[in-house]
């Protein structure tokens, strides 16, 4: 079966520990849910951590490894991942209940609002609410 839109499969973050990375994704999406753990396999040190995969309604599948870039600097790798979102407040709240404080806001635009937060583990992730359905707007950068 082929997908008719693209759409992202899965996201491979790297963390030295994985449940406070799964404990700040659950937080911010609750309805996700834990399918499997398993030893990660295949990594330069397979011994280092272990791989979690999520079932989620936006992403079938994320895991989780070991070991994590500098999200601050040029450094070649995953810098954040993005997350759309239907309602910013709710995510921010939910994420202020566990604890989570945002790192900071994108800058206003009128036709999205986005916040960037960093996990227990020092990953980045970004979630944004759009205003408009038109690639135009959305993708506007003012």
């Amino acid at each position: 079966m082929t997908a008719k839109t693209p759409r992202l499969e899965h996201a491979n973050i790297v963390a030295s520990k994985i449940e406070p990375t799964l404990d700040f994704l659950l937080a911010a999406f609750p309805e996700w849910r834990v399918r499997g753990l398993a030893k990660a396999i295949g990594m330069a040190n397979p011994a280092a951590g272990s791989m979690s995969a999520m079932t989620t309604p936006s992403l079938p599948s994320m895991t989780t490894a070991r070991g994590a870039r500098d999200p601050k600097s040029h450094a070649p790798g995953v810098a954040h991942v993005g997350f759309v979102v239907a309602d910013l407040d709710a995510v921010v709240a939910r994420l202020a209940a566990t604890g989570h404080a945002p790192d900071h806001f994108g800058p206003e635009h009128p036709h999205r609002r986005n916040v960037y937060f960093y996990d227990p583990e020092g990953l980045e992730f970004e979630f944004v609410e759009y205003f408009s359905d038109k690639p135009e707007e959305k993708n506007l950068y003012v």
